[in-house]
């Protein structure tokens, strides 16, 4: 089948990396021992900082989210040590798969995955540990799987008030550099996070912002560990090098994508991406359809996971939009598989590239037989672009 025009890439995460990055990494690779190299790594060490509002140090790893998970458990946690979980989705799942198979013992608060982390269980578990037996708090702030944000300030005032010491450690993968995230403010110990969302970069880049008290417990942390070892890697770069061989192709995006994030200003970046999610919301409202988070303060301003109503497959609608207008929407998945789609709205993304992913999922619905009222479209722009008041009708 012959296309034109670009393809629509509307997932939750990789994202639509901007030719401003591509062109960045369309470079020679250098020598990663050299002094090049290290003034590059020195400034994108400093620079990765304000992103998850932290003075403390970044750890930069080649690999994935679910690498940074495993670097976060064994550098701060020891076999046998127990945490507590929140099933917030499909990577709060994923999360505690791995927990257990590292050798944690996990209390996993259930959920029904419309909600984020039950702040009121939160405060039950924690003021019955008397004796501190819980070592860390473990949360997803953004469930890129249900489109809902958990709202991790309370979840720090809560640990707070018991004054408890667990450690919280944060997945942002896709919340960081999208949605407000305050490592440092928040008491954050680790936060987790990726390079293919937010901030805009191909996958394989992940990340650890780690707290004095994280550093801390990672010096009596039992759980075996080379590659992901944070110590190693901070000494290699106080000199600005790594221990082992560095992706300097996504490190050159990575400089790009920082200062594109200054220039626009991390807070307008911010309300960029509420006003596509407002957006978005209007749209599906309009439809007429159910929108999987539940609770309007927890709505996600990155993704918007969508019900198709009973007796359609969300995924057969996906497959229509590919073919029919090359434009690709997130899968539910695995408790969701088949009953919603996601709609992506982060990273580098504008208006009308919003309004033409909005007009995609509208044709798509028409065309699949889903029962929906038409002009969500126009509800998105309503909210967009908000026609101007006539003269005279003041």
């Amino acid at each position: 089948m012959i296309r034109t025009g670009r393809h629509f890439l509307q997932i939750p995460g990789p994202t639509n990396c901007p030719d401003r990055i591509l062109r960045a990494m369309d470079r020679p690779v250098i020598d990663h021992r050299g002094p090049e190299f290290a003034e590059l790594a020195t400034e994108i060490l400093e620079g990765i900082r304000p992103i998850f509002k932290t003075g403390g140090p970044v750890v930069m790893y080649p690999g994935s989210g679910s690498g940074a998970w495993e670097a976060a458990i064994v550098n701060a946690l020891s076999p046998g040590d127990r945490v507590l979980m929140f099933e917030t989705g499909h990577f709060a799942d994923l999360w505690r798969r791995m927990a257990i198979r590292l050798g944690l013992e996990v209390d996993y608060v259930p959920g029904n995955w419309r909600r984020g982390v039950a702040l009121h269980q939160l405060e039950t578990r924690i003021a019955a540990d008397a004796t501190h037996q819980i070592r860390a708090v473990m949360v997803v702030h953004n469930e890129t799987s249900t489109g809902v944000t958990s709202r991790l300030s309370q979840v720090r005032q809560i640990i707070d008030h018991a004054h408890h010491p667990a450690l919280l450690i944060v997945d942002a993968i896709s919340s960081l550099g999208a949605i407000d995230f305050r490592h440092d403010e928040w008491g954050i110990d680790i936060t987790i996070a990726g390079s293919q969302k937010g901030l805009m970069l191909p996958p394989g880049l992940s990340f650890n912002a780690i707290s004095e008290k994280a550093l801390r417990a990672s010096q009596n942390a039992r759980m075996a560990r080379a590659y992901w070892d944070w110590h190693d890697i901070l000494k290699h770069n106080r000199a600005g090098f790594f221990p082992y061989t560095p992706p300097t192709s996504l490190l050159y995006g990575l400089r790009e994508s920082l200062h594109m994030l200054e220039e626009e200003g991390l807070e307008n970046v911010f309300r960029r991406h509420e006003r596509h999610a407002q957006a978005t919301r209007a749209a599906v409202f309009h439809w007429g359809l159910e929108i999987v988070c539940e609770a309007p303060e927890e709505y996600s301003n990155t993704i918007t996971a969508v019900f198709t109503p009973e007796g359609h497959n969300a995924d057969h609608l996906r497959k229509i939009i590919l073919n029919d207008f090359d434009m690709s929407l997130g899968a539910g998945l695995s408790k969701l598989q088949g009953k919603a789609f996601r709609i992506g709205h982060l990273g580098s993304l504008n208006d009308l590239m919003l309004v033409g992913t909005l007009g995609g999922v509208e044709m798509g619905l028409r065309i699949a037989g889903v029962p929906h009222q038409e002009g969500g479209v126009m509800a998105a722009l309503e909210q967009l672009a908000p026609s101007a008041t006539a003269p005279g009708t003041e």
